[in-house]
C-alpha cells in the first residue's frame, strides 16, 4: 500500500492531537481551521484509518490516533534533530548540544567542561539555559535538551545520572552580621533568624537535605522567602531580609555586601550530577559524556 503522507501531515496531526481542538491547533500552526481539517482528512483517507472522534465541539483521539501520537512524537523529534544537524553541517558546524543546568553548575563545572571539550571539538554549537531540576527532567524526556546538571537523588528510569561534585554547604550572611567564621559554633546560633532558601520545587530532595541540617540542630527555620535563583537570595541577604544556606560552589567573592561560612563540620553534603536521556541519539552527547564519565567525583 502506498501512503501519500507528507511531513506537514504529521506535524498537523500532532498539533490537533496535542490541543484536541481544531481551532487552537490551527492557530498554533498559523493556518486556517478549514485548511487544517482538510489536511487531517487527507491523512485519514490516505492511511485508511480514523484518527479522531468528533462529537459536536469535542475531539478525542481514536485508539489508532493515540498510538500514532505516541510513536510520532518520539520519532519526529529524532527526524527534526537529523534535519537540524544537516543544517549545522551546511553552516560549518559539526553539531549542537543543548544544556540545562542549575545555577551552581555554571560557576565552574560547565565552563571547565566546555573549555576541555572545545580543544578537540571547536566547531560545536552550544545552547545553555538555566532551569530548575523539574524543568530539566521534562526537557530531557522530551529531548528538548541533551544534558542537564541537577541536584537530585533519584530520577526517571529512562534517564541516567552521573555524580560530578559532592560538596558542603555554606551559610550566607550580610556583611555586617555579628557572627562570622571566627565566632561561629553551630547552626542553632541562628534559630531566631529568618531564612531565605531555594524553593522546594527547585529540588525536593535538596530541600529535605537542608531541612535535615536544621533538624540536627533542634529547630525549624523561620523561612521568609523561597526562590530558585542564587542571585535573588544574595540580593535579599545583603538587604537584611534574612540569611541563607547554599552549596559551596555558589560561594562568590564578587559581592562585598555578603559573607560566607563553610559548614564543613556537619554531615550533610549536596551532590551536583550530570543527567541525560539514555535514548538520546545526538552524537555530540556521547562525546561529552566520555569526558564527564572519566572524571572522578570531587
Amino acid at each position: 500500500m502506498s501512503y501519500q503522507i507528507e511531513y506537514r501531515h504529521l506535524k498537523y496531526f500532532l498539533a490537533v492531537a496535542e490541543h484536541l481542538h481544531f481551532r487552537k491547533a490551527a492557530e498554533s500552526l498559523y493556518i486556517s481551521q478549514p485548511g487544517l481539517s482538510r489536511q487531517i482528512k487527507e491523512m485519514e483517507e490516505s492511511l485508511g484509518v480514523k484518527l479522531f472522534e468528533r462529537h459536536n465541539r469535542n475531539v478525542k483521539l481514536t485508539t489508532v490516533g493515540l498510538y500514532l501520537k505516541l510513536e510520532l512524537s518520539k520519532n519526529l523529534k529524532s527526524l527534526d534533530a537529523i534535519l537540524h544537524h544537516a543544517k549545522l553541517l551546511e553552516d560549518g558546524k559539526d553539531g549542537q548540544l543543548n544544556f540545562g543546568y542549575v545555577g551552581s553548575a555554571m560557576q565552574k563545572i560547565i565552563p571547565e567542561l566546555l573549555l576541555n571539550f572545545t580543544k578537540t571539538h571547536p566547531n560545536i554549537l552550544f545552547s545553555l539555559k538555566e532551569m530548575d531540576n523539574n524543568k530539566q527532567i521534562e526537557g530531557l524526556l522530551a529531548q528538548d535538551i541533551d544534558i542537564g546538571f541537577v541536584r537530585l537523588e533519584k530520577v526517571h528510569k529512562g534517564l541516567e545520572l552521573h555524580p560530578i561534585l559532592k560538596e558542603p554547604f555554606c551559610l550566607v550572611l550580610p556583611k555586617n552580621h555579628p557572627i562570622d567564621a571566627s565566632n561561629f559554633k553551630t547552626i542553632s546560633q541562628f534559630k531566631e533568624e529568618h531564612f531565605i532558601l531555594f524553593d522546594p520545587e527547585y529540588s525536593a530532595s535538596y530541600y529535605e537535605k537542608v531541612m535535615d541540617i536544621f533538624n540536627d540542630n533542634g529547630f525549624s527555620p523561620l523561612v521568609s522567602h523561597n526562590t530558585i535563583h542564587a542571585g535573588s537570595i544574595y540580593k535579599l541577604v545583603e538587604n537584611n531580609f534574612g540569611i541563607s544556606i547554599v552549596p559551596k560552589s555558589l560561594k562568590t567573592e564578587n559581592n562585598a555586601n555578603i559573607k560566607f561560612i563553610e559548614l564543613t563540620k556537619i554531615p550533610q553534603r549536596t551532590t551536583l550530577s550530570a543527567i541525560w536521556n539514555k535514548d538520546n541519539q545526538n552524537p555530540i552527547l556521547s562525546k561529552v559524556l566520555s569526558i564527564i564519565q572519566k572524571e572522578n567525583i570531587k
